[in-house]
């Protein structure tokens, strides 16, 4: 009996229903009366005189028993015999795992043989082909069917050219809309004469485009399309069903392979200007001044349809492939937060390569985002280009551990659609599918477009080399249009003069350096999403208005340190170090510290109507409690606590977001990038819970923060804040590694500051929401200095001032200084504390550099002018082959006009020591060096 009863566990009653059947006994046990008569007289029965605590095992044991003794009336009116259990358990083994049996590949490569799980013979059923089944658990309400029809309609819906996967979504509404509409409708979908016309007209260009390519450019790398050709009428439905639902934009994200065909026959980039890039003729505005290479580029038109028009963005992308996803996650957010209700009006489209979607680890950060408060869009639509062989890799053992590539997805419980890309009207079905399951869902769900790579990774590969027996499938396959034009003729649609026509049409545009279908696309220029004149002609050491009125400053104070009402009871220790110490300071009888520093900055922006973003692993508090942005009610008894927020009361037609970030600095980072890039009038921030943790989002730093605007000619507006100075915390948690992003500094693309007081936090962060120079900034901010009282700035220095780049020293006198010590961050006050202390006031001048990047080589030469002495020393506390020093001292010298001596730890392959003793004697040496 215990076989019979772990086999019945397997069954459709016991499968991915078993959590449903607990959830109604759960039911049962809180009140009976709740449920259906059939649920609640079958609890009832297995009571057996014991109460109503029966455990949950011995629940699911006897349901297997009585549905193994035919006991009838059970569970409803009808009989359930064995055999309808075991009809049960194979529909959904159908459900669950028939995709393992459909016909996905187009080069047909290995012959599938039906599986145990789905033979009626295995499972006893092979005598039963003629007798009649509930196909429907809820007998109540099913009809019953021959089991004959009932396998045969499971292998059309579950094992022909597209397999499903959502057994594992364990949200039963979700689970049930699927099953139903999979089942309702697969069978029964057919197109108009129009629409199939359509989908052979998008096939035309995307294969004709491709060939064209190949005859003119031979050799030239295109990341040919070809293959997945499907591709290009999916996007075209997919924006047509789009725009029926009064979707306003569409952004997409892409790597190369397929994205020169989706600039053109998507976006509308003119053929002729694609072609002029072949011939390496590229114009761009004159601030971008690198450029890049064509199949990297972005577009944006006005793809115009039956039901309206739809911008469709493709968002620019680089070669580290998926890197661009959260990107695009933060484009589709910001543009959201333009309408009250965004999540209708914008949609992003992820397009993947089968090996970089589960191989490069980009995802995973995705698909965590997907229903967070900070990140969450709605969902987003996926669609994998699944070459089935990945980069030039010859074995599918080689690129990754499971089943499909698209496991990954089932981390969020995504729905899966696997369907061959030969298959065009199938591919229409799923894209249907699709667009209204994320209508109704707001989630995430993936199209597994499984295709194939008519040549190798680029045009000049020989994929024969490693895939000779795919490649040989590859030549037989005739391509999709051929396959789809022949099946339109067979039927009458289409006869061959029509399809000829169709191709020659197209190849004639092209010849022409037009496309036939331009109308449709109408072209938006890239940079129509801001006014780009101020932005360019502004400079990096503009004139700029920070400072705030004492009337600001009371009203500010007022708000964010007043506890909402008398039921709200705040914690002790935020009243005793924020709000009260708060209201001190802004009243003047205590010095400004760096919370209040970054509140009174956030506020006075709000105050303006300006929106303010910032996100990190520990923001709404700050990494080192300094900032306490949300308060809680430590009364509160409800698990959802969102907390009190004081600075959103500062609102003024604008908004005040702060969250705690996932625990992925490469997707949270790109996130923002990707929201700075579309709300350039607003303060963006990504903070860094460590500054060296920056270095796990490298790839988006070098990739599209430090170089989009020379390559792309997109401007980003993010503000990166990353706690750096050297404290004895060890080698992990001392240093942001300043040098990394000196390094990428040129052609003032970014502002690197290391702000040394509060006020100059305050003015800094004003400073970027109000200029019209555009560029990321980096703070590199010190943790030390958070709560150092000679850091914190008077009350006047807020409603009086600006930012200054470089500080000077007017404790020397310009005659009697004896040497001049530069230096940026925290170790001024190391040198100051050792300056007082070796009586050296007089003779030693301290000059603070605030600004590293772009460099205020004016305002140092400036600083440096009242001075005598030509001794100069630069002083840092990062060891000598790291922080500023090798990248600033050309700028130095050349402005001292003499040479400029160096003060550091030693060279080192860590950024720094493990234990304080020795952090502290080798400051010390430092210290030493800099007054001997």
């Amino acid at each position: 009996m215990n076989s019979f009863l772990e086999e019945q566990k397997q069954s459709y009653l016991f499968g991915s229903n078993a959590n449903f059947v607990e959830e109604l006994y759960e039911q049962y046990l809180e009140n009976p009366d709740q449920l259906d008569d059939k649920w609640k007289k079958y609890f009832d029965s297995i009571q057996d005189g014991n109460g109503k605590d029966v455990i949950h095992s011995e629940i699911r044991d006897k349901f297997a028993l009585l549905t193994s003794s035919n006991f009838a009336d059970s569970v409803a009116t009808g009989e359930i015999s064995s055999a309808q259990a075991k009809v049960w358990q194979l529909i959904e083994n159908y459900r669950g795992l028939g995709n393992q049996y459909a016909d996905l590949d187009p080069l047909k490569r290995v012959v599938i043989s039906k599986p145990d799980f789905l033979d009626i013979k295995k499972l006893g059923l092979s005598n039963e082909l003629d007798n009649e089944f509930y196909f429907d658990f809820n007998v109540a309400n099913s009809n019953k069917f021959k089991l004959r029809d009932i396998v045969a309609k499971l292998d059309q819906v579950y094992c022909g050219t597209v397999g499903f996967e959502y057994s594992y979504i364990t949200d039963k509404s979700e689970y049930d809309w699927l099953k139903n509409y999979v089942e309702d409708n697969f069978l029964a979908f057919s197109l108009s004469k129009e629409h199939k016309q359509q989908l052979l007209e998008k096939l035309t260009e995307a294969d004709g485009l491709e060939r064209f390519l190949g005859n003119k450019f031979v050799g030239q790398k295109r990341f040919s399309l070809e293959g997945g050709d499907s591709l290009i009428p999916a996007i075209d439905r997919l924006i047509n069903n789009l725009a029926k639902d009064q979707v306003s934009e569409l952004y997409i994200g892409m790597a190369h392979r397929g994205r020169l065909n989706v600039l053109v026959n998507i976006n509308g980039k003119s053929p002729a200007k694609l072609f002029s890039e072949f011939e390496g003729n590229y114009k761009f505005p004159e601030f971008m001044t690198s450029g890049d290479v064509k199949y990297h580029k972005g577009y944006q038109c006005n793809y115009i349809t039956n039901n309206g028009a739809v911008k469709v963005t493709t968002v620019y992308n680089p070669s580290h492939l998926e890197v661009v996803n959260p990107v695009v996650n933060g484009v589709v957010r910001a543009n959201q937060d333009k309408y009250a209700d965004g999540v209708n009006k914008v949609v992003g489209l992820l397009i993947h390569g089968d090996s970089a979607f589960i191989g490069l680890g980009t995802n995973q950060g995705v698909f965590s985002m997907s229903q967070t408060r900070a990140y969450g869009v709605g969902g987003l639509l996926h669609i994998v280009v699944d070459n089935q062989l990945g980069f030039t890799t010859s074995d599918v053992r080689d690129i990754r551990s499971s089943r499909y590539c698209t496991d990954l997805a089932k981390m969020i419980e995504a729905p899966v659609i696997h369907v061959n890309a030969d298959d065009v009207e199938r591919v229409a079905f799923v894209i249907d599918l699709a667009t209204e399951y994320h209508k109704v869902f707001k989630k995430d769900i993936m199209i597994d477009l499984v295709c194939f790579r008519r040549h190798g990774h680029n045009e000049a590969d020989d994929p024969t080399l490693t895939q000779p027996f795919m490649y040989r499938k590859v030549k037989a396959n005739p391509g999709t249009r051929k396959i789809y034009a022949d099946k339109l003729i067979a039927q009458g649609v289409i006869n061959q003069d029509g399809v000829d026509k169709l191709f020659e049409d197209f190849r004639l545009g092209l010849v022409a350096g037009n496309h036939i279908k331009a109308a449709q696309m109408e072209v938006i220029p890239l940079y129509d999403n801001f006014d780009t004149k101020p932005v360019i002609i502004a400079k990096p050491f503009d004139k700029v208005v920070t400072k705030i009125t004492a009337a600001q400053v009371a009203q500010i104070t007022e708000v964010v340190t007043t506890v909402p009402d008398a039921g709200f009871k705040v914690h002790p220790t935020i009243q005793r170090v924020v709000i009260e110490p708060r209201k001190q300071m802004g009243a003047g009888s205590l010095d400004v510290d760096f919370g209040m520093a970054e509140t009174l900055a956030y506020g006075s922006l709000l105050n303006q109507g300006i929106n303010v973003r910032i996100c990190g692993e520990d923001s709404r508090r700050g990494t080192f409690s300094h900032r306490h942005a949300v308060w809680h009610n430590i009364e509160r008894l409800d698990i959802e606590d969102d907390g009190y927020i004081p600075l959103a009361k500062l609102e003024n037609n604008s908004s005040f977001e702060i969250y705690d970030s996932i625990l992925n600095e490469e997707c949270a980072l790109a996130f923002e990038h990707g929201y700075a890039i579309s709300a350039l009038k607003q303060f963006v921030m990504w903070e860094a819970q460590f500054g060296d943790f920056a270095n796990g989002a490298q790839v988006v730093i070098d990739q599209f923060i430090s170089s989009c605007e020379a390559k792309w000619g997109i401007l980003s507006n993010v503000t990166m804040m990353l706690p750096h100075g050297y404290d004895g915390d060890g080698p992990e948690h001392s240093s942001a590694r300043l040098e990394r992003f000196l390094q990428l500094c040129a052609e003032n693309n970014l502002q690197v500051v290391m702000p040394s007081t509060s006020a100059q936090m305050f003015h800094l962060i004003r400073r970027k929401a109000l200029t019209n120079y555009v560029k990321p900034l980096v703070i590199f901010m010190s943790k030390r200095l958070l709560r150092r009282k000679d850091a914190a700035s008077k009350l006047d220095e807020f409603t009086a001032g600006e930012f200054q780049f470089v500080i000077g020293d007017n404790a020397v006198a310009a005659k009697s200084a004896t040497k001049i010590i530069l230096c940026s961050g925290q170790i001024y006050y190391d040198l100051l504390e050792e300056r007082k202390v070796r009586n050296l006031t007089g003779s030693v001048a301290i000059i603070r550099l605030e600004q590293l990047y772009p460099f205020p080589a004016e305002i140092l030469k400036h600083a440096l002018a009242k001075f005598v002495t030509k001794k100069i020393v630069w002083v840092q506390e990062e060891p000598h082959n790291q922080g500023a020093w090798m990248q600033i001292r050309d700028y130095l010298e050349a402005v001292a006009q003499t040479k400029v001596e160096e003060v550091s730890r030693d060279s080192a392959a860590a950024p720094a020591c493990g234990t304080r003793p020795i952090h502290l004697e080798q400051l010390q040496r430092i210290l030493n060096q800099a007054f001997k």
